[in-house]
């Protein structure tokens, strides 16, 4: 009995927890203090539609910085080359054109004139012989000239040498210098081979790929709502990226206008720029400073507002508590207008967290429905 109770325990398969063995860990949980964007989606669908989120925000997000950079002329405009001639003292054309008129000139100084009486002949004749004595006179000053720049040119050469010899001590100290400097720079040369050369392909894809990998480095990173038919999108944002109001509202006009399929499990996609605590007190203190951003006190323009809510996991929360909390912190000019709004607050209410996100044309774009929105018209 012994033997085949021994059996029996040795055939069971001994189930020990996997101490020591890595174990993969599901996204962060949707948290306060974050941004990004609140995704409804089919039930059942959430990583199909995280994952198909994420690369629709990429391409957008991608087309909406490559337009603004565009817009403010990054790339400038090559200016075109002037089809100018310049010209300059010692060039050909100027000694060809000057010659041509040196020539002219001695030919008119050479014409033959018909000198009529004896007394033009003679005169013409001292002229000419004065020319020759100034010509001779020019010819002497000219040499004594060379004699001079002979002896300065002497002189330069007599120096020339002495600079040579204190060229050659200095040439020896420099070497020396040279030496004990190169082998400091060889290590800082080393280092900046990577700077200096240029990355192939190859090398900016696999650096691409790491920063993918890497979830601090993400622009959009998705986030455990544990909640059926919901998912968060977080965008880690940083000083001159569009915000995801900006974004959200420039996918859903694209959408209105194109016609164009963009999903298969997303429905609506939603801005959140503000996640807190589901409490009267924290909205209230949390939208502050959406209220002075989309609503300031000191506007020309009063703008209409309408409130929308929305509670999922969540009954312990009254509707109209935080409807009401959030329509009396906006300031006296602004009205509220249920029907045709200019702003509209959304209130998404996840278990315990709190989404707030501020849109336009809410009713317009099918209550940013991406699927309403790219469907044909009927």
């Amino acid at each position: 009995m012994s033997g085949e109770g021994n059996a029996v325990a040795k055939g069971k398969k001994r189930k020990y927890l996997p101490h020591g063995r890595p174990v993969k860990k599901g996204a962060y949980p949707l948290r306060p203090g974050v941004q990004g964007f609140f995704l409804t989606c089919d039930g059942g669908r959430e990583r199909q539609a995280t994952n198909e989120a994420i690369n629709l925000l990429d391409s957008f997000y991608e087309e909406m910085v490559f337009k603004k950079d565009s817009e403010d002329g990054s790339g400038g405009n090559i200016a075109k080359p002037m089809n100018k001639k310049i010209t300059f003292k010692d060039s050909d054309s100027d000694s060809d054109s000057s010659g041509d008129d040196g020539e002219q000139e001695v030919k008119e100084e050479e014409a033959p004139t018909n000198v009529e009486s004896s007394e033009e002949k003679d005169e013409i004749a001292e002229k000419k012989s004065e020319e020759i004595g100034d010509e001779i006179v020019g010819e002497k000053i000219v040499e004594k000239k060379n004699e001079e720049n002979g002896n300065e040119i002497a002189g330069e050469e007599i120096a020339e040498k002495k600079s040579e010899e204190n060229g050659e001590q200095i040439a020896e100290e420099q070497t020396k210098k040279q030496k004990i400097e190169n082998t400091t720079t060889t290590n800082d040369d080393n280092k900046n081979k990577y700077i200096s050369e240029e990355k192939t392909i190859d090398e900016l894809i696999n650096e691409e790929l790491k920063q993918m990998g890497d979830k601090k480095k993400r622009k959009f990173l998705g986030l455990d709502t544990t909640c059926n038919g919901v998912i968060f999108i977080q965008m880690q944002k940083k000083d001159g990226d569009p915000n995801p109001a900006e974004i959200v509202q420039y996918i859903m006009n694209s959408a209105f206008s194109t016609r164009k399929h963009m999903s298969r499990f997303i429905l609506r996609m939603i801005p959140t720029e503000i996640v807190c605590y589901a409490s009267e007190e924290e909205i209230t203190r949390a939208i502050k400073p959406l209220v002075d951003k989309y609503f300031p006190e000191d506007s020309s323009t009063p703008k209409k507002f309408a409130v929308i809510y929305a509670s999922r996991a969540n009954t312990g929360i009254d509707r109209m508590k935080i409807i009401n909390a959030v329509a009396k912190s906006i300031p006296s000019p602004h009205k509220v207008d249920l029907k045709n709004p200019d702003k509209t607050i959304i209130v998404e209410i996840i278990k315990t967290n709190c989404l707030v996100g501020v849109v336009e044309k809410y009713k317009e774009l099918s209550k940013f429905n991406i699927r309403q929105l790219t469907s044909p018209q009927e």
